[in-house]
């Protein structure tokens, strides 16, 4: 539901670690393309679970800190090109948020298909906001029920989610229901902000464990 970049209480030696990690599996087996490798972090380690043979929906967030336009060097690698830049050449700078917007009920999470009345996406400096409706757009019942990502980006973290703050407050997708509002929530809530929740964050704040 939210993605951010870089990974609040990640170590920065261990961070270059995993990212070696998955670079010399790429080599191993002879990959190229794109592709997006999964962890999970605890007690100082990093466990894998599964790669993706493709960009995933959290994309944004790292082409934000990075500046380097993702979904256009995996076309090049398509294409037969190179990559336009190397691993020495890529910097980061600032923080990301992402949260994803989707037609469902913001407290069952049941999906809510229908017909958009109203559609005003919010703008402003490090607002990003990548979706495919517009007003009398119509959600169908049969796909995820993603509509829309809302990407926020900032000198710091504190200013990211500042900013996602108010652009979500500035957000309107009338005629269906979205879970905007718990985007909200946890915009406000104080662990988010501390960072470093873990995945069962979600459901222990929602009293579902």
């Amino acid at each position: 539901m939210v993605e951010e970049a870089p990974a609040p209480g990640l170590p920065e030696k261990l961070r270059h670690k995993i990212g070696e990690r998955c670079a010399e599996a790429c080599r191993k087996i002879g990959y190229r393309g794109a592709g997006t490798f999964e962890f999970l972090y605890q007690d100082n380690e990093f466990y894998f679970i599964e790669m993706n043979t493709r960009v995933q929906v959290e994309h944004p967030v790292t082409e934000f800190i990075t500046g380097v336009d993702i979904v256009r060097e995996q076309i090049m690698i398509a294409s037969g090109e190179k990559l336009s830049i190397r691993q020495k050449d890529v910097t980061w700078r600032g923080h990301a948020v992402e949260c994803r917007i989707n037609a469902e009920d913001p407290k069952t999470f049941m999906p809510s298909p229908g017909r958009i009345t109203m559609y005003h996406p919010p703008g402003g400096p490090g607002i990003r906001v990548d979706t495919h409706v517009y007003s009398n757009y119509f959600v169908p019942p049969y796909y995820d029920s993603m509509v829309g990502k809302l990407i926020a980006f900032g000198d710091t973290r504190e200013m990211a989610i500042a900013r996602m703050r108010i652009a979500l407050s500035e957000m309107v997708i009338d005629g269906i229901k979205t879970n905007i509002p718990l985007h909200v929530d946890i915009m406000n809530d104080a662990a988010f902000q501390r960072g470093g929740v873990n995945i069962h964050y979600l459901e222990k704040k929602l009293g579902l464990k």
